[in-house]
């Protein structure tokens, strides 16, 4: 008995001893295959050390065998050795944010305990191995942000433990496998990013535990198979830019999906009302809609009390009536709201007064290409962190409220193409953080406020097509930071250009056109070496035609017409 146990013991120490070396000789292969360790992240993988305290290695107890492979942004530069499918003992392989390219081993498939496999941003092509579906202890795979080509794997529909199956920002092509719905213990399916192509398959109804589904960015078509809607579990919902996804939501959606957090279908072919049933949406944080063909009207949002963004813009809703901004109204007790976008629709009626009371953490409002009038509410002034404000081409009036001077947060303001009058008030000179001011073709008349030139972040400049008078502020020429444009014409602007307009050396695209400017042309003009287009015409301009204007080398436009200029533009 005791020389039994004794060859037992010999013979299972042997054993040991062999699989050791074969996890051994798997690390030293793997490492033979990076070509560039910058951290010296496996200086440690050497003979003066057992493997097991090799850096990025974890062992099991009891047969001190590779458990774990764990070498995450290491910026390691290389290929995946085929020998780590003699790990046998490998549960997880995590080897995240490196730089590595190739192929991923096919000899993966191999190993029957792994569970977590973590390849996500690196550099691997290739085609998936479909064996991978051999590893039934599978919980995660996610090879999200790589180039893998080719199709997802058919035979996945066998991993019932998978969890977790991210492969978004590929360049992977073909169906969504109906096999994918087999995958009862799926929780995340993330195949955004990619070129997938024809209908989403029935079969993913039936993943209920699925709680977050992404397939946007993709070349998706046809319709939402119905039973997605009944997957209760679902918090994120992402359609986004797939462009031929078509037909009308379940008008109990909301109901159906009491936990949605996140719902994406913008840039699409969706068509149909926003469902009635999102007026006891009380989860969801956001919303996008955004350019499809939704139409109707829009439903109460006041029980919205987690919501964040409410992007509706680019579809057909509102009727032009009285009533159809009610939901902004109904968005004020909406605490944590932060982007309201509702442009290029058919809004009619007033812009409430209640957006003044809307939270303050609102960041972006547009309202733009629409029907809306009346006046822009003075409170917009206590939407301290607004830091873009869009209701251009509307058919808005009365004048722009003092209060906008009140948002130091402002970066883009978007105005024109209204019936605004009045004069542009000083206090804009506040809103220091302005890149893009938009006020043209409206009735605005005076002066142009000098405090115009404390907007040192300023790129872009209209205020085209309005009644402004008098010269234009020298301020206004000091703002080197002009990099877009300045538009000025159509005006009654008078006077002489000023040699400062040469400050304006980045600027692209400078119109002064149909004023009454007089006077020669700066030389300094010549200096704006950045500009493409250059537009004067329908002024009492005279004078030669300066030189310099031939040092223009990117000009790809030129309007000196109706002035009394004399000269030629020689090429220097």
């Amino acid at each position: 008995m005791t020389f039994v146990l004794l060859f037992s013991f010999i013979g299972l120490s042997t054993c040991l001893m062999r699989g050791n070396e074969t996890d051994r000789l798997s690390l030293l292969s793997f490492k033979s295959l990076i070509s560039d360790d910058p951290s010296g992240a496996l200086h440690s993988w050497n003979n003066t050390l057992h493997f097991c305290q090799w850096q990025g290695i974890t062992c099991s107890r009891r047969h001190q065998r590779v458990a774990v492979l764990d070498l995450p942004s290491l910026k390691l530069i290389g290929s995946i050795a085929p020998h780590i499918g003699n790990l046998s003992f490998l549960k997880e392989l995590h080897l995240p944010g490196n730089k590595l390219s190739g192929e991923i081993p096919s000899e993966i498939g191999f190993l029957k305990r792994l569970r977590k496999l973590r390849l996500l941003n690196n550099s691997l092509n290739g085609e998936i191995p479909p064996n991978l579906s051999n590893c039934s202890a599978l919980v995660i795979i996610d090879i999200r942000n790589n180039q893998l080509l080719g199709e997802i794997p058919n035979e996945f529909g066998s991993l019932t433990k998978l969890k977790q199956l991210s492969i978004y920002k590929n360049h992977l092509t073909g169906h969504i496998p109906a096999s994918i719905g087999n995958l009862s213990s799926l929780i995340i399916l993330s195949a955004s990013y990619n070129s997938l192509y024809g209908s989403i398959p029935f079969s993913l109804g039936q993943l209920m535990n699925i709680q977050f589904l992404f397939v946007a960015v993709n070349n998706l078509s046809g319709t939402i198979p119905l039973s997605i809607f009944n997957l209760s579990a679902l918090t994120y919902l992402e359609f986004t830019e797939n462009f031929e996804l078509q037909g009308s939501l379940p008008p109990d959606l909301f109901t159906t999906l009491p936990n949605l957090q996140c719902l994406t279908l913008e840039y699409n072919q969706f068509s149909g009302p926003i469902p009635v049933s999102i007026t006891n949406a009380s989860n969801l944080l956001f919303f996008d809609a955004s350019f499809n063909q939704f139409s109707g009207s829009v439903p109460s949002l006041a029980k919205l009390h987690k919501l964040q963004r409410w992007d509706i813009a680019g579809n057909r809703l509102g009727t032009g009536g009285a009533d159809d901004l009610y939901f902004l109204s109904s968005l004020v007790n909406v605490t944590g709201l932060e982007v309201v976008k509702a442009s290029g629709n058919y809004f009619g009626g007033r812009l409430p007064e209640t957006i003044s009371n809307f939270s303050t953490n609102l960041r972006v409002f547009y309202a733009g290409s629409n029907q809306i009038s009346g006046e822009i509410p003075p409170g917009v002034g206590y939407l301290v962190n607004l830091e873009e404000f869009s209701v251009q081409n509307n058919r808005i009036s009365g004048t722009i409220p003092r209060s906008i001077g009140k948002l130091p947060n402002l970066v883009h303001v978007y105005l024109d193409r209204n019936q605004l009058t009045g004069q542009i008030p000083s206090s804009i000179g506040n809103c220091t953080k302005l890149v893009l001011l938009g006020l043209g073709a409206n009735f605005l008349q005076g002066k142009v406020p000098q405090s115009l030139g404390m907007l040192q972040e300023l790129a872009g400049l209209d205020l085209k097509i309005n009644n402004l008078t008098g010269p234009v502020p020298l301020e206004i020429f000091g703002l080197t930071s002009l990099s877009i444009s300045l538009d000025l014409s159509a005006n009654n602007f008078v006077g002489s250009l000023p040699n400062e307009v040469g400050n304006l050396k980045n600027l692209g695209y400078l119109d002064f056109s149909n004023n009454q400017f007089l006077g020669n042309i700066p030389a300094t003009l010549g200096t704006c070496v950045r500009l493409e287009q250059l537009l004067m015409g329908g002024n009492k301009l005279q004078g030669s035609i300066p030189e310099s204007l031939g040092s223009l080398r990117g000009l790809e436009e030129l309007d000196l017409s109706r002035n009394n200029l004399s000269g030629e533009i020689s090429r220097s």
